[in-house]
C-alpha cells in the first residue's frame, strides 16, 4: 500500500497537535511497512530530516529535482515532498512585540508580573513571525497562521496535484481542512480514493464565530471523501450532526503518545521558588483552549493557597487579552507567560509542573494531557474533549465550571496521595496507547476505501 499523504504541519514546523499527530502517525505507519509520500508546505529541517528524501516541486510542471537524501530506520518507508510556502505559523499581529507586551503587563500589575523565561521570550520572538498582511488576514480572529491562508491553500493544492502526476500511489490521505482542496484535486486527477482526517472542525476552533469559507471547504472535503477519519467520538458526532455525513462513513482513530518517563524537576531560570506549586496550561492561547476559564480557576485557587504559580505556555490570538485579564484580575504576579515552546523546553516545563490543566471549550482530541502523563504529571481535563474518552486516570470537569476546576486543582496540590495515584496509574495507562495501533487502524481504513472504489 502506497499512500499520497497531504499534511500542513510536521515537526519542527508546528503550531499545535496536528503536527505532533502527523509525526507520530507517519513514524508508526513507516514502522509497519506502509510506503508514504508526505507532501508538506515547507521543508523539513535537519534535526527531523535525516531520515527522508526531499524533492522540491517545480511550478509549471517541471521535473522534480532531489535536493537532499538521507535514511533512518524509523522512517525508512517515508519520502517527504516540501512545497515552499509564503505563510508563517503562530499567527501574531504585525505590531506585536513580546518584550513590549511584557513591559505593558508589568506596568499594568504594578511591576509585579512574573517575567517570562529567557528561552520562552526568545522562542516567542523567533516563532511569532509577523505578517505584513495581518490587517487583511481573512482568518485574523481564529487563525493559527499569519499571511493569506486561503491563497496558500489554493497554491498548495495546485502544486500537490502537479506533483501527484509523477507519483504512483493507491490512496490519498488528507489531514485537516487546509489540505482538503489538494486532496480533491489529486483524487480528481488520479481516480484514487480520498480519505480525509479530521483533527478539528471549524465548530471547535471558532465557536459562534464560524468562518463560512472554512466550513464549506470542510464539508466539501468530507462529502467527496470515500472515508472520513475522526480523532474521537466527539468529533464524529460533530461531523455527522453539522456536516451531514453518514455515520457509517466515519471511522474513529484515536491519537497516541510516545512515552519517555522524564519525571519531575526544577529549573531556576523560571524564577520559581522551590516551595511553590506549579499549575501548567500548555497550548494555543485561543478561544478554543479556554484560557479565561484557566485564569478564573486560578484566581479562586489563589484565594485559599498562596504558594502556587500558574504557567501559561503558548501563543495565539488571545495572548495579549489573556495577559491583560490576568493583570485586571489582580493575579498577574502569579501568572507566568512563557511564549511558544517546543522540544526540550516543553520537556523542561513539564518537569517543573505539579499539575497540568486543559480547560478546552471544544477539544477534538488533545495530545497535551498525554504528554503531561508521560512526564508523570497529574492532569485535569475538560469533559468537552476527545481524550476524555480514552483516559480514565485523570480528573475531569466541565470547562465552564471554574469552581469545580479550582476545587480539583486544590485537591491535587494539597493531597499528595491523590497526586501520586494519578501519576502512577496515568503513567501505566498511557503505555497501552500506541501510535502503531492508530497506524494499523488507518491502514484498515485505506483498505476499505480501495475496496469501495472497486
Amino acid at each position: 500500500m502506497r499512500v499520497f499523504m497531504l499534511g500542513w504541519e510536521f515537526p519542527p514546523f508546528i503550531s499545535g497537535g496536528l503536527g505532533t499527530a502527523c509525526y507520530g502517525l507517519t513514524k508508526a505507519m513507516s514502522g509497519i511497512g506502509t510506503d508514504i509520500v508526505f507532501v508538506i508546505p515547507r521543508p523539513v529541517s535537519n534535526p527531523f530530516s535525516t531520515h527522508v528524501r526531499l524533492v522540491s516541486p517545480q511550478p509549471g510542471g517541471g521535473a522534480a529535482q532531489p535536493v537532499n537524501e538521507f535514511r533512518l530506520d524509523e522512517f525508512e518507508n517515508v519520502s517527504f515532498r516540501p512545497i515552499d510556502a509564503q505563510i508563517s505559523p503562530y499567527n501574531t499581529p504585525a505590531n506585536y512585540d513580546v518584550e513590549q507586551a511584557r513591559r505593558e503587563r508589568e506596568s499594568a500589575a504594578g511591576g509585579t508580573v512574573a517575567p517570562s523565561s529567557e528561552h520562552g521570550t526568545d522562542t516567542a520572538r523567533q516563532h511569532a513571525h509577523h505578517s505584513t498582511q495581518s490587517a487583511h488576514n481573512p482568518l485574523q480572529t481564529n487563525a493559527h497562521y499569519a499571511g493569506n491562508l486561503f491563497e496558500e491553500v489554493a497554491r498548495y493544492a495546485n502544486m500537490a496535484a502537479d506533483m501527484a502526476r509523477r507519483e504512483q500511489f493507491d490512496v490519498i490521505h488528507a489531514h485537516d481542512w487546509m489540505t482538503y482542496p489538494a486532496g480533491l484535486a489529486v483524487a480528481g486527477l488520479s481516480g484514487k480514493p480520498l480519505v480525509v482526517h479530521v483533527h478539528s472542525t471549524e465548530f471547535d476552533r471558532a465557536g459562534a464565530g464560524l468562518d463560512q469559507r472554512i466550513y464549506d471547504i470542510e464539508r466539501r472535503g468530507m462529502h467527496a471523501a470515500i472515508k472520513v477519519i475522526a480523532v474521537s467520538a466527539l468529533t464524529k458526532s460533530i461531523i455527522t450532526r453539522h456536516y451531514g455525513i453518514d455515520p457509517a462513513k466515519v471511522e474513529v482513530v484515536y491519537n497516541a503518545i510516545e512515552t519517555n518517563g522524564n519525571g519531575l524537576g526544577y529549573d531556576e531560570r523560571y524564577n520559581i521558588h522551590k516551595d511553590e506549586k506549579i499549575v501548567l496550561f500548555l497550548g494555543r492561547i485561543t478561544m478554543q483552549k479556554g484560557p479565561e476559564y484557566f485564569l478564573a480557576a486560578a484566581k479562586k485557587v489563589l484565594e485559599v493557597m498562596d504558594n502556587v504559580k500558574f504557567v501559561m505556555a503558548g501563543s495565539g490570538d488571545l495572548i495579549r487579552k489573556t495577559i491583560e485579564l490576568a493583570a485586571a484580575m489582580g493575579i498577574g504576579h502569579k501568572v507566568l507567560f512563557t511564549g511558544f515552546l517546543r522540544g526540550a523546553d516543553v520537556d523542561r516545563v513539564f518537569k517543573m509542573a505539579d499539575l497540568y490543566v486543559m480547560p478546552s471549550v471544544s477539544e477534538p482530541f488533545g495530545i497535551a494531557p498525554l504528554e503531561a502523563m508521560s512526564h508523570d504529571v497529574p492532569v485535569i481535563i475538560s469533559k468537552q474533549s476527545g481524550v476524555s474518552e480514552v483516559i480514565q486516570n485523570a480528573l475531569k470537569v466541565d470547562f465552564w465550571d471554574v469552581d469545580e476546576m479550582a476545587n480539583k486543582i486544590i485537591a491535587v496540590l494539597r493531597h499528595p496521595p491523590l497526586s501520586q495515584t494519578l501519576r502512577q496509574h496515568g503513567s501505566f495507562e498511557i503505555r497501552r496507547m500506541s501510535w502503531a495501533d492508530a497506524a494499523r487502524s488507518c491502514v484498515e481504513v485505506y483498505q476499505q476505501a480501495v475496496e469501495m472504489m472497486k
